[in-house]
């Protein structure tokens, strides 16, 4: 096991320690604090503070898996080292270090280096941009090594993901009521994010239609100033029975200014005077401000962020990422009923 791996065991290790992570392997018995004799049990603070450690088991998660990934990536290559009767460095130098071009010649290297913000000679930095190409050609090629590797094997991800219950109450939903995706999205109307991610969720929704719930939550965000009245627009705009096509609306327009938002509302065919009325009041400020509330106690740092079946990802992520996600998820959720259809029937 390479010394970077055993430390980021080490830490995860010592992280798992610090914050209780390992909830599924405690009894909820288990007791967390004593006050004057009175014992307080993880069962009753998670029942009080469901989401206060829910950020940090989530970042173990992702340092847990990161070092589960780098254990089976040294696994595949020991196995592949024994199959060719070699030591692990001579595979690498055989698949991956004799696979790398040639130096790029002068013209090159000084085009590469006009492209650099720097004071400094061409002559004083030329070997370190030839280490530094190296370096990016090496990591290219053992990435794609390794990927040829894992597409010979079968690996299978048991690490289980922590997950916490988001509550739908008051918040529109879209899809089946019975689907066995979910997914929530705490968003801002203005923000740039959100609004790049758009055509990939109208996409998942098409790709999973029939099993993908989809939901909405306002997240606006300080240096936004438009996205708090966007928002209410919108919660004004499903009093008329029409929030997810103003949603739509907004998710492709930019006009976030008041009268962009009503001009929105009349071109949705809404009653005006009501839509006006109910926006200028801020009758919808305080459901905004609720789940703003709710982002704030989930630890969420910015939008886009998403929860599918109660678990965290959050950026812009390529159509493919997520895709990956939503089906690994449908997997886990037709094991998992699997698993509840066979305790019940016992």
């Amino acid at each position: 096991m390479t010394r970077a791996l055993i430390f980021l065991f080490g830490a995860a290790i010592s992280f798992c320690a610090f914050a209780g992570q390992d909830v599924q392997g405690q009894d909820g018995n288990t007791v967390v604090a004593e006050i004057d004799g009175t014992r307080l049990t993880l069962a009753q603070f998670e029942s009080q503070r469901p989401s206060a450690l829910f950020q940090a088991r989530n970042n173990f998660f992702e340092v847990e898996k990161q070092a589960v990934q780098a254990y089976i990536d040294d696994f595949l290559l020991e196995r592949q080292a024994q199959k060719e009767n070699v030591i692990v460095a001579e595979l690498l130098e055989r698949h991956v270090n004799s696979t790398i071009a040639k130096d790029p010649d002068e013209t090159a290297l000084r085009v590469y280096y006009e492209g650099l913000d720097t004071k400094e000679p061409f002559e004083a930095v030329r070997d370190k941009i030839i280490e530094h190409i190296r370096e990016v050609r090496l990591a290219k090629a053992k990435t794609a090594y390794m990927q040829s590797l894992r597409s010979q094997a079968k690996i299978s991800l048991e690490l289980e993901a922590p997950r916490i219950e988001i509550s739908l109450k008051n918040t529109s939903v879209r899809g089946p009521a019975d689907a066995p995706l979910v997914l929530v999205e705490y968003a801002d109307y203005e923000c740039p994010f959100c609004q790049q991610v758009q055509p990939t969720l109208d996409r998942l929704e098409t790709d999973f239609k029939g099993r993908m719930a989809f939901a909405y939550k306002d997240m606006p965000l300080p240096m936004h100033p438009h996205a708090q009245k966007a928002a209410e627009a919108s919660r004004c705009a499903g009093l008329q029975g029409k929030y997810w096509e103003y949603h739509d609306l907004l998710s492709k327009d930019k006009g976030f200014e008041v009268p962009q938002l009503k001009a929105a509302a009349s071109q949705l065919g809404l009653e005006t005077a009501a839509f006006d009325k109910c926006l200028d009041s801020g009758q919808q400020a305080n459901a905004v401000k609720s789940t703003q509330d709710e982002a704030q106690k989930l630890g969420l740092q910015g939008t886009p962020s998403f929860f599918l079946n109660g678990r965290f990802f959050t950026g812009n992520l390529s159509y493919d990422q997520m895709r990956q996600i939503m089906q690994d998820e449908l997997k886990h959720a037709t094991v998992q009923a699997r698993k509840d259809h066979e305790v019940t029937s016992k």
